[in-house]
């Protein structure tokens, strides 16, 4: 890529710096962040929304606990502002779908 080898010893943060490459935990927070902002936007009587409130009885295996959304989810929201607070940031695709012609005229 960009005729760098692995022989010139170049770090992969400089590469993808120099080309505008995001990093990948920074893609995957995006797209953890629009999913949880797809179920919170979800009417109350979901499968989604019914999964993201489920508590299960019991004892788990040994080992490092499962994550959740509800410990991880304020980790994931915008610029470290509260998980309800972060809400309005999330519904950006209904504000562009909304000034879209073809959303507007009712095709969709």
């Amino acid at each position: 890529m960009a005729g760098v080898t692995r022989l010139d010893r170049i770090r992969n943060e400089a590469i993808r710096q120099k080309f505008g490459v995001t990093p990948i935990a920074d893609k995957m927070r995006e797209a953890r962040l629009r999913w949880y902002g797809h179920v919170l936007r979800g009417k109350e009587d979901s499968v989604r929304k019914m999964g993201l409130e489920l508590e299960v009885l019991g004892k788990r295996p040994r080992g490092r606990p499962k994550q959740r959304w509800t410990t991880v989810s304020p980790l994931l929201t915008p610029e470290g502002c509260g998980a309800m607070k972060g809400t309005h940031l999330l519904d950006s695709g209904t504000q562009k779908r909304a000034q879209t012609p073809f959303y507007q005229a009712g095709g969709g």
